[in-house]
């Protein structure tokens, strides 16, 4: 079947190919890129562990805390209400944080206004550093695992993002938050793929057994090797992102341009 790209959508899919080819650059061939995408790093991390935080709730059960550390790596330690809470919550860090990518694409598609998006982006930032970095260990205070550090670290990391995208909202042309929003979507979906390869070794046999990951939670769990998680992650992850940018390429109820895209038989 052939898909055909919508003519309304080719500036926002040239915006996808450039962050996607800024993305790479800074990361493999900048030097000392690392450091100008870690602000980027530790946004993607909170969206991680913010899934997996709300996903606890919403499953029945509760949160301790959120933190992030400086390495860009985060913990949220919870108490998830039964085997399928358990699951869902430990699922949803990769899956939470692609499924995110692909909704800020499905906004910006959809013609909402980037400035908005971005200043929503901001108070969702906050809200999850106050109710699950703040409240949340305040009201676990004797039973709290997380360091004072991390938690003092997560609170200024969530201030700053926080602040930066309110900023970004309130104060950048449309052009740049445009650009902004389609750069933290594709940050969202690359790092979420590139997490979960580094997951997939750590669960290999043989390799890195006693480093605690999403996927060997759900082995714990399930007696099922965290390594075939891992691979149905991969593949749902993939899933999604095709969908997500089938809808985004050729679907607004307008016809499709003649340039064709996602080729992979005769037109039918």
């Amino acid at each position: 079947m052939r898909h055909r790209i919508a003519q309304d959508a080719k500036p926002q899919l040239y915006l996808i190919l450039l962050a996607s080819v800024i993305t790479l650059l800074l990361w493999w061939l900048v030097p000392f890129g690392e450091y100008v995408v870690y602000p980027i790093r530790l946004f993607v991390t909170f969206i991680h562990e913010s899934s997996h935080a709300l996903v606890a709730v919403v499953t029945g059960g509760s949160v301790q805390s959120l933190t992030i550390s400086t390495d860009g790596s985060g913990v949220v330690y919870s108490a998830p209400s039964g085997m399928l809470g358990a699951l869902l919550t430990s699922s949803a860090g990769y899956l939470g944080t692609t499924a995110f990518g692909v909704l800020l694409l499905f906004f910006i598609r959809r013609s909402f206004s980037p400035n908005k998006i971005l200043t929503a982006l901001g108070i969702f930032v906050a809200a999850m550093t106050l109710i699950f970095t703040v409240i949340s260990p305040v009201f676990n205070f004797l039973s709290l695992q997380a360091s004072f550090s991390s938690v003092l670290f997560t609170i200024i990391a969530g201030g700053l993002l926080a602040a930066a995208l309110v900023g970004l909202g309130i104060y950048s042309s449309v052009k740049t938050a445009n650009f902004a929003i389609v750069f933290l979507a594709v940050q969202c979906l690359l790092n979420a793929l590139l997490d979960l390869k580094t997951v997939f070794f750590i669960n290999a046999p043989l390799v890195g057994a006693d480093i605690q990951t999403d996927a060997g939670n759900m082995a714990a769990a399930t007696g099922i090797p965290g390594i075939i998680w891992v691979v149905i992650w991969i593949g749902i992850s993939f899933l999604m992102i095709s969908l997500g940018l089938r809808l985004y390429a050729v679907n607004k109820n307008k016809p499709a341009a003649s340039d064709s895209v996602f080729e992979s038989g005769p037109t039918v």
